[in-house]
């Protein structure tokens, strides 16, 4: 029980660090642009429930930290409650400079700026964290030459050495790494003979030369998919594997060929792991993945993502690409998520696709552990989700909360007090409605 307690432990400690982080810069976003505004806050509050620590700052706002880590919320002057969605009865006796602190008395444009910086900041955390991690990684210089070399069955008869810049390998010439992005690489990597050793033209030293390396697509584990079949069979980052159903393989064209084919059915895996064979048996699941030029297709899959046999050599990547690409890929989690959630609604793709509270969970516990970098990268990926959910136009929602506000500006009154409450019932039925829904796809689907 002690693994297994373990690893659930470390699960919810991950979930609720992920979580914690979102929405601490989520209502922080309200909080402080809402200062800047001129509305003053009673309570900061990471958690519900009973506060377990609190101190009140120079500006009257409550900072509490409270017991249940499952969100937060900001209380502004003159909420009824911590959605904002109503006000207390002081608010009509309160003299004009006073009123004014209030979500209620401020003017529209401050209490629009301040509903909208909550999935603001969450974008911009995304792409602070996309950016940073960006430019840590650096990106690969040209022209292209060995960095690590990672453990693999055959690097004992390897003689390619860190620092070797490519030239070509088995005689067909090495394509620049930009080329990647097109069919250019993808046709060199097939166009190379599938076995485990290749010969590579290199310059080391400024002498060109012939070496022994690795076929640069191995079948190696270099990310795990949480909840994929790999992952809770128990295959590891760095595994490489060496045969499916006894046939020995030696890319890793040929383990996806061999997954995508097999119709669901259970494939036996020899995995090398640190010199040792293991033997495993994975049945793949079935998987909507998203198509470059949009949609989705079914496919089976294991939950392995390959790589390199060896890394690559970086140079550092200056700020403004580093941002270019992280605006890009913050775009890019917004498109997938608006289209799968599309494909999901017209039956399209399955609503397995969509997780709650115990699938989050899973997958934050499932990216800890693969390193502190992939975790920070899944914070970036989440809080993007979260920033996009709550500019949905549900009553309940920031993006409800900006509906009615531009409503009061097109007709220069609010909604009623009545159709608030019947809208705020109504948009909170949808999200519970959704909360159980997901919930319901993480204990019932595969």
């Amino acid at each position: 029980m002690l693994p297994e307690f373990g690893g659930l432990f470390m699960t919810l400690l991950a979930f609720v660090a992920a979580l914690s982080v979102i929405v601490a810069i989520h209502e922080y976003g309200h909080y402080i642009v809402g200062r800047w505004c001129g509305i003053k806050a009673d309570v900061f509050s990471l958690g519900f429930g009973p506060v377990l620590l609190s101190r009140v700052d120079k500006h009257g706002t409550r900072w509490q930290l409270a017991a249940l880590p499952l969100g937060g919320f900001v209380k502004f002057k003159g909420d009824g409650d911590a959605a904002s969605a109503t006000h207390d009865d002081s608010v009509d006796a309160m003299p004009p400079a006073e009123r004014r602190q209030t979500m209620l008395g401020a003017p529209l444009w401050a209490r629009t700026l301040t509903v909208a910086a909550g999935p603001v900041f969450n974008f911009a955390l995304s792409i602070l964290v996309f950016g940073s991690v960006m430019m840590f990684q650096g990106q690969v210089a040209e022209p292209l030459r060995v960095g690590d070399l990672r453990d693999l069955p055959v690097s004992e008869s390897v003689t390619l050495q860190e620092g070797d810049e490519l030239i070509s390998i088995a005689g067909i010439a090495m394509p620049d790494w930009e080329s990647r992005e097109g069919d250019r690489f993808n046709d060199f990597i097939e166009a190379l003979p599938e076995e485990s050793l290749l010969d590579y033209r290199v310059r080391r030293d400024g002498r060109e030369m012939t070496v022994q390396g690795p076929h640069p697509m191995p079948p190696l584990v270099v990310q795990l998919a949480p909840r994929s079949a790999a992952y809770e069979t128990g295959l590891k980052q760095g595994d490489v594997i060496v045969a499916v159903a006894g046939q020995d393989i030696a890319v890793f064209d040929e383990l996806r060929d061999v997954i995508e084919s097999s119709n669901g059915a259970t494939a036996n895996l020899t995995v090398w792991r640190d010199g040792t064979l293991l033997d495993y048996d994975l049945t793949p699941k079935r998987v909507d993945e998203p198509r470059p030029e949009g949609g989705f297709e079914t496919n089976w899959r294991i939950g392995i993502a390959g790589g390199l046999a060896f890394e690559l050599a970086t140079e550092r990547k200056g700020p403004g690409a580093a941002f270019s690409d992280a605006v890009a890929q913050t775009y890019a989690v917004v498109e997938g998520s608006i289209s799968g959630l599309y494909h999901m609604v017209t039956g399209a793709i399955s609503s397995c696709n969509m997780s709650g509270p115990i699938g989050i969970a899973e997958v934050s516990g499932a990216m800890a552990s693969q390193g502190l970098d992939s975790f920070i990268w899944f914070i970036a990926v989440l809080s993007t989700a979260v920033g996009l959910l709550n500019l949905f136009p549900i009553p309940v929602l920031d993006g409800g909360h900006l509906v009615f506000y531009a409503y009061e500006a097109v007709r220069g009154r609010p909604p009623s007090d009545k159709a608030l409450r019947v809208m705020m019932t109504v948009g909170l039925t949808l999200v519970l409605s959704l909360m159980v829904f997901a919930l319901f796809n993480d204990i019932f689907c595969p």
